[in-house]
């Protein structure tokens, strides 16, 4: 099973984390924050992966440690659970819309963490939810995945449709990317050897 359990403990956040790739979406997400419980339930059905997530942080701060925190974690659970990384797919790639909003994904699990986000929004906030923070969570996942990641808006009106549609994508393409390809389940997917 590619799975893994990760926990951290710091000044600003406590967060478990309990990781199933080849699940069936479901999840249990306690963030902290109601938007972004909603988001990583979208992230983790639709790319069919089992989480569970619990984080108590500073929110009387603001929200930003535990975003930060819970990147990554998840980047860690990752990386851990993909193990030597044989016979996966690595590259995927996914467009999501959402109604009038339109997300595009791509993603490879190189062993290079480097994250492009090109997502402008029309909101600074939707509900107590500050929209920067989507990004701050992508860089601290991909840092800590050691992934490449590409995140495109290409259109959109209401902002937590864009951010919807934009996790959708996430989970989908991160799915494609960590599925195995029966065809080469034994082989590295690089020419190099090594990710």
């Amino acid at each position: 099973m590619r799975e893994a359990t990760i926990t951290r403990t710091t000044n600003e956040t406590a967060i478990s984390l309990v990781l199933r790739i080849d699940g069936s979406g479901r999840s249990e997400i306690a963030s902290g924050n109601g938007f972004f419980d909603h988001m990583l339930t979208l992230f983790a059905r639709h790319g069919l992966f089992d989480l569970t997530l619990a984080c108590k942080g500073d929110t009387h701060v603001d929200f930003h440690h535990s975003a930060e925190d819970i990147g990554i974690c998840l980047g860690k659970a990752f990386l851990q659970a993909l193990g030597d990384c044989k016979g996966i797919v690595r590259y995927g790639s996914r467009y999501c819309p959402m109604d009038e909003s339109l997300a595009r994904v791509c993603l490879d699990i190189a062993g290079r963490p480097n994250l492009v986000y090109s997502v402008n929004l029309a909101d600074r906030t939707v509900n107590d939810f500050e929209c920067d923070l989507v990004e701050d969570f992508f860089k601290a996942f991909t840092d800590h995945a050691r992934m490449t990641l590409h995140v495109d808006l290409l259109r959109g009106r209401n902002s937590h449709h864009s951010i919807e549609a934009v996790f959708k994508a996430f989970g989908k393409a991160l799915s494609e990317a960590c599925a195995v390809n029966p065809r080469a389940a034994e082989a590295l997917p690089s020419t190099k050897g090594v990710l």
